[in-house]
């Protein structure tokens, strides 16, 4: 029974206790103990065989080496999986770095401001049209030359105030 735990015991402590059940019956329980915190709890998984004196006798050392090489087996997978993701980890870590650093490296192009030479000094008004219904299907016309906040304003202020006397004659027109 020893000669089947011992590649086990040389990795970690085990816990073995054997109770007399009933008449001729005994309980053996192989119970691997935590090496450290957080730790695969597979990996502690306990054993627990019931049977007759000779019937432990007879089966217990075949039952106990599939029991050690699953357990081996599984902690040998575990460790391998876990170095695979952190080789995955690193991997991606370093394509991370080589990416941000590209990123910062490359020159951003800056968007092209008109000149103060190039752009006029007075801007032609053109003659002030009566406000039309828009309709849908109108686009609005494209701006050619840059116009100051201030202009806008006084445009948008001037159109307010026709509408406005446009509206009081056709309420008299209506009256």
């Amino acid at each position: 029974m020893f000669k089947e735990l011992a590649p086990y015991l040389r990795q970690r402590a085990v816990l073995l206790t054997v109770t007399h059940v009933e008449s001729d019956q005994f309980r053996v329980n192989v119970i691997p103990q935590k090496l450290k915190d957080g730790e695969n709890a597979a990996l502690t998984t306990p054993l627990t065989v019931t049977g007759t004196a000779e019937e432990l006798d007879r089966d217990l050392p075949a039952t106990l080496v599939n029991f050690v090489s699953a357990h081996l087996e599984l902690k040998n997978t575990l460790n391998r999986a876990k170095a695979e993701m952190d080789a995955a980890a690193k991997t991606a870590q370093a394509e991370a770095r080589t990416k941000s650093k590209t990123a910062t490296t490359k020159p951003v192009p800056k968007p092209e401001l008109p000149k103060v030479a190039d752009t006029p000094k007075t801007v032609p008004q053109a003659a002030a049209e009566p406000p039309k219904t828009a309709s849908l299907f109108d686009a609005p016309a494209p701006t050619t030359s840059p116009v100051s906040e201030a202009d806008q304003e006084t445009e948008i202020l001037a159109e307010t105030s026709e509408q406005e006397e446009g509206d009081d004659t056709e309420f008299d027109e209506a009256a």
